[in-house]
């Protein structure tokens, strides 16, 4: 075969798949559909919201301070003397009943220095007595010499007797009368001795009971310097007691937090008397105190609110909160709830009276005092609202929202009034 046939052939070769691949690309531009035309609609954001509702709210105020006890008492010698008798139990940590004996100091010295006040008062008595008896017997001897001096000077008138006698007998008539004057000033000054000598015996007895002296209030002893047979002088500290049946927290409050408990409150009075002594139920406030033992667990106690303290803190600008517990001890529920000890660090809630009808949102809806609400129409409202106070995530609204308002949660950036929303209801105001 010559080579003319041979490139003939190949030609034919090549041709079939060429006109195969010009069928397909037709087939596929028939079939393939046009460009559609579409409709391009209003963009619609989803939001997360709430119904606004009125609820009742209570303002609560927190701080925190350090618990010690109510009162302290710290035993001074007031006698000086040897250490004859001592508590079995007086210890750092020991708790002593009211009324049990904790030290007696030798008490020899001061029975003598009583009994010889009694003695010396007993004497007093005796020269009052004696006294008396001898001013009667004084003022008759007066009368006497009187008589007698009157007579004499009759006589000596008439030439019976001579002058001297007539001086001797008006001598001792002066005399007399100066015992009698003698007298009476010892018995007028007899009182005031008597008083005297009665508070020298007072004073003894005091001493004598200041040997011994006695818990006043069921304590906790600490801070012991004392010991049996120790010598002891008056104003030595002894040792000191810590009240049990009562403490106190001084806790530490911003003013800010104050200022809340007092919101819609009106305590007007002009017998300050009066103010601090009813202090606590003008107020209304209800305090408690709260404790973290760990694992997330909370030991809490109902306290009573007593007073506020004399001072703010310059530093921090908190005012100091004085909250009582009574009967700590006879609280405590093992693994629950321990003892609530001197020391102790705790947090301090103080709930003040109930506010009726609020609308209480939360704090991060509110954003420069502006809220995000969705009207009727699903659209985006910016609303001015003014705050009557926040409250750790709440705010308390005073003005610019109403019950049935939904209230838009979520960011919206940018936010465009009337923009197009999709609410996603979650939770009711208060739940």
């Amino acid at each position: 075969m010559s080579d003319t046939a041979t490139s003939r052939l190949r030609i034919l070769w090549i041709l079939p798949p060429i006109i195969v691949g010009i069928l397909i690309f037709s087939w596929l531009q028939g079939s393939k559909q046009g460009p559609q035309e579409s409709t391009l609609g209003e963009p619609v954001r989803s939001v997360r919201t709430m119904t606004l509702t009125t609820s009742d709210f209570i303002p609560v105020a927190r701080g925190y301070g350090v618990v010690q006890p109510a009162q302290v008492w710290k035993s001074i010698a007031q006698v000086s003397g040897r250490v004859v008798d001592i508590h079995p139990r007086l210890d750092n940590g020991e708790i002593i009943q009211q009324g049990e004996m904790l030290l007696t100091i030798d008490p020899v010295d001061y029975e003598l220095n009583l009994a010889q006040a009694e003695s010396q008062l007993s004497e007093l008595d005796v020269e009052q007595s004696n006294s008396t008896a001898l001013l009667e017997i004084e003022q008759n001897n007066l009368v006497l010499a009187e008589r007698e001096s009157k007579r004499l000077q009759k006589l000596v008138a008439q030439g019976s007797v001579s002058k001297s006698d007539a001086d001797t007998a008006e001598r001792n008539m002066l005399n007399s009368r100066t015992q009698v004057q003698n007298l009476k000033n010892a018995l007028a000054l007899l009182p005031s001795k008597k008083k005297l000598q009665q508070a020298k015996i007072r004073q003894a007895r005091r001493d004598l009971e200041n040997t011994v002296i006695l818990a006043p209030f069921n304590m906790r002893i600490h801070d012991v310097n004392a010991e049996e047979f120790q010598f002891v002088s008056s104003g030595q500290h002894l040792f000191s007691g810590d009240a049990i049946d009562r403490v106190e927290i001084v806790a530490q409050v911003a003013m800010s937090s104050m200022k809340n408990l007092f919101s819609g409150q009106s305590i007007i009075t002009r017998d300050i008397s009066e103010f601090s002594k009813n202090l606590s139920s003008l107020t209304g406030f209800e305090p408690q105190v709260e404790l973290d033992i760990g694992n997330a667990e909370m030991a809490r106690w109902e306290a009573e609110f007593v007073r506020f303290a004399d001072s703010v803190d310059s530093e921090t600008r908190t005012l100091g909160v004085v909250i009582a517990v009574d009967k700590p001890l006879q609280k405590v529920i093992p693994g629950i709830r321990p003892p609530l000890s001197k020391g102790m660090f705790v947090e301090v809630a103080i709930a003040g009276r109930e506010h009726k009808d609020r609308i209480v949102i939360p704090r991060s809806a509110v954003r420069n005092e502006q809220v995000y609400v969705v009207d009727n129409d699903n659209r985006l409202q910016i609303r001015n609202v003014i705050r009557e106070y926040d409250q750790q995530d709440k705010t308390i609204i005073k003005q610019g929202l109403r019950a049935g308002d939904q209230l838009v949660l979520s960011d919206i950036i940018p936010a465009v009034t009337g923009m197009l929303l999709q609410p996603v209801e979650i939770a009711a105001a208060g739940e």
